[in-house]
């Protein structure tokens, strides 16, 4: 049993999408940094998978971690860093990357 799950999308579409991808805005590579500080910062108890299309394509990329079912959007290695330590070492959401409802 984990104590988090969290599911990244990584959904690719052609590059002339109208809703655009998550894949197309760094997804896989953020999700990849994500597994790997994780495990440099010993957090246990939490799965980090990949995910087709979450249908929140114009706002990626996207994450969203269950339990709790909190969304992310997210840009950069400092925005995983920060959910990291916040939401799954100290169980406090990131408010400021929290997914708006579209």
């Amino acid at each position: 049993m984990y104590q988090f799950h969290v599911f990244c999308c990584t959904n690719r579409r052609a590059d002339d999408h109208a809703r655009g991808s998550c894949a197309a805005k760094g997804s896989e590579k953020l999700r990849d940094y994500m597994k790997a500080r994780a495990k440099e910062l010993g957090i246990a108890e939490t799965r980090i998978n990949t995910a087709g299309c979450l249908d929140q394509c114009e706002q990626g990329p996207v994450m969203v971690i269950y339990p709790e079912g909190v969304w992310y959007r997210y840009d950069s290695k400092e925005d995983i860093d920060e959910i990291l330590s916040s939401h799954l070492q100290r169980g406090q959401p990131v408010h400021r990357l929290r997914l708006q409802k579209s």
